[in-house]
This record gives C-alpha cells, sequence and structure tokens, in this order.
C-alpha cells in the first residue's frame, strides 16, 4: 500500500542548480564556464537581439518586410451574383441561408455581395454590403438590395 511518505520524484526529475565561482571543488572556479576574455566573460556581455557586429542588421537591409498593418480593418465574406445564382436558391437571401447551403464559411465575418456574374431572378438579398454594380444588376432583375446591421 503506497503511503504518503513513500512518495518520491522520479530519478532525474530534480537537477542540482549549477553553482560557477566557488572554489575548486566546484569544477567551476576561475573563468566559472565563460571562456577567457571577450565580450560574452563580461558581465551584462551579451549583444541586443537582432545585432549583428555592426553590420546593418537584416531587419534594416530589408525594408520591404516592414510595413503597416492596419489592425481595425474588416474582412468581409464575399459572394458573387454569379455564384449566387448557381446555388439556386429560393425567397430571401441571408447570411443564414448562405452559411447552412456552404457558400459562405463565417457568420462572425459581414457578408459583401460582388457584381461578377448575371442575375436572373428577382431575389431579395440581405447582406452588410454591396458593391455598385451589384446593387445595379439585383434592381435591375427585378429585386432588392438590402442592408444589414
Amino acid at each position: 500500500m503506497l503511503k504518503l511518505d513513500d512518495l518520491r520524484s522520479a530519478p532525474g526529475a530534480f537537477k542540482p542548480r549549477k553553482r560557477v565561482g566557488r572554489g575548486h571543488g566546484s569544477g567551476h572556479v576561475k573563468t566559472a564556464g565563460r571562456g577567457t576574455k571577450g565580450q560574452n566573460a563580461r558581465t551584462g556581455g551579451r549583444v541586443r537581439l537582432g545585432f549583428e557586429g555592426g553590420q546593418n542588421p537584416i531587419y534594416r537591409r530589408m525594408p520591404y518586410k516592414r510595413g503597416f498593418v492596419n489592425r481595425f480593418r474588416v474582412e468581409y465574406e464575399v459572394l458573387n451574383l454569379g455564384q449566387l445564382e448557381a446555388l439556386g436558391l429560393e425567397g430571401d437571401v441571408t447570411p443564414e441561408a448562405l452559411y447552412a447551403v456552404g457558400a459562405i464559411g463565417d457568420l462572425k465575418r459581414p457578408l459583401k455581395i460582388l457584381g461578377d456574374g448575371t442575375v436572373r431572378r428577382a431575389y431579395r438579398i440581405q447582406a452588410h454590403k454591396f458593391s455598385a454594380s451589384a446593387r445595379v444588376k439585383i434592381e435591375a432583375a427585378g429585386g432588392t438590395a438590402e442592408v444589414i446591421g
């Protein structure tokens, strides 16, 4: 039966800390495992991240790798009118209906309808945004383009 005082860590689970510069018995005397001389032998002797010994560092040699990223950019789920016609939906076309048939992949993103393709039927489309050409084509076919939320 296992008792509380029988509990032990697995062998090798704890390794003692290396105590350097603490006399001959430690095995790490004089230079304390830092080699001899040089920048890394000194106190505080490391170079900063990205430093290349005075050579122009890569993050300054490659300016095209830097740039501005707009954190507030809105990513839309897009759907062309040609794709909408191929789905063969009846009645109201909503983001939920499009998600149900697999036309869009994420309901958290706003939906934008683009004007590539043709519309033959009168749809009542509800989306967060419409391109100008999509709105014209939908209304020309007798449908309505309704902006939501």
